[in-house]
């Protein structure tokens, strides 16, 4: 279930369009299941995920030399947060179609943020946030720590390619054990509003997503990608 918190940074705009790549198996998987799988954070490969700038660590460190147990706490955090990413963009990008899927086969789901966290409704075990990724320098800039997801909402400055939001979870309180990542229950309805497939896959691969969505009993928008149109001399 989405919650909403007051210290995580949102779009203003309810309707910001936000995308999410991935390959068949795993858009299948999403459809099957009705789940969304959301990763745990140290298994991204980004090192530095959930970890803190320099001048924070510092800053983190000096409390520390009187309460050890403060910084082993930011330490084995990071086993507890699991996340989803989405990538904010009014149009299909070129880039994450050659980050995120491999051999010109994938798909692209297309939602909204307010589509995001109606679709989180169904999910009762545990509680989903939903926030912007803030890409700041991590030699020179500070990450407050007054809020446990911050640390898990600030990236540096080399990934703001990715123009992130997140769905981020934090399953401490919940006694869930997990290996490389988590399950919850969504709204496949409200999570997907089109779907589009990569713009140089093969005419069989195209097909054979529209069969699979029908034999599913699904009806998504299938969109032609806008990076396959015709050019005009």
């Amino acid at each position: 279930m989405y919650i909403h918190n007051p210290n995580i940074i949102l779009p203003e705009d309810p309707n910001t369009i936000v995308w999410k790549y991935l390959d068949l198996s795993k858009f299948l998987d999403l459809l099957l299941s009705k789940k969304l799988f959301m990763s745990r954070s140290d298994k991204f490969e980004d090192q530095y995920e959930g970890t803190f700038s320099e001048p924070t660590y510092e800053e983190i460190r000096k409390i520390a030399e009187n309460n050890p147990k403060f910084l082993d706490y930011y330490k084995s955090h990071r086993e507890k947060i699991v996340i989803s990413s989405w990538h904010i963009n009014e149009y299909e990008s070129f880039a994450m179609w050659q980050i995120f899927t491999k051999n010109n086969e994938g798909l692209a789901i297309q939602s909204t943020v307010k589509r995001l966290q109606e679709a989180l409704k169904p999910e009762r075990n545990t509680e989903q946030y939903i926030g912007e990724v803030n890409y700041i320098d991590y030699k020179k800039e500070h990450i407050p720590f007054d809020d446990t997801f911050f640390p898990f909402l600030f990236k540096r400055k080399s990934f703001q390619y990715e123009r992130e939001i997140r769905i981020i979870s934090d399953v401490t309180s919940n006694n869930i054990s997990i290996n490389d990542g988590l399950k919850i229950d969504v709204d496949i309805h409200q999570l997907i509003e089109r779907i589009y497939i990569h713009p140089k896959s093969e005419n069989w691969y195209k097909n054979l997503v529209i069969q699979l969505m029908e034999q599913l009993g699904f009806n998504f928008t299938i969109e032609k990608s806008d990076l396959e149109s015709d050019i005009l001399i």
